[in-house]
């Protein structure tokens, strides 16, 4: 259930990075949104263990977690805008 929150969080970062502070303009909203959810899903699945302490008991929900993605989708936006904008990829 995590990881879908992670995803929907990037998703909802590329969004706002599109439509307000116009990264990955040229290539579309999409990019935007596919780049976004790429990097809340390894913010939250590689970065966040690294980290943060293990818990013992399974949880559905952290914010810990949902931190690592946030901050991780939008660094993966800011590279994927500079790689553009440096090579034209």
């Amino acid at each position: 259930m995590e990881i879908i929150l992670w995803v929907l969080l990037g998703s909802a970062v590329g969004w706002v990075s599109y439509r307000y502070m116009r990264f990955n303009e040229a290539r579309g909203m999409n990019v935007s949104l596919i780049i976004g959810a790429a990097g809340a899903f390894i913010g939250g699945k590689v970065l966040m263990p690294m980290f943060t302490a293990a818990v013992d008991a399974p949880v559905d929900f952290s914010v810990p977690g949902l931190f690592f993605a946030a901050i991780a989708a939008a660094a993966f936006l800011v590279l994927g805008n500079l790689v553009y904008v440096r090579w034209g990829v």
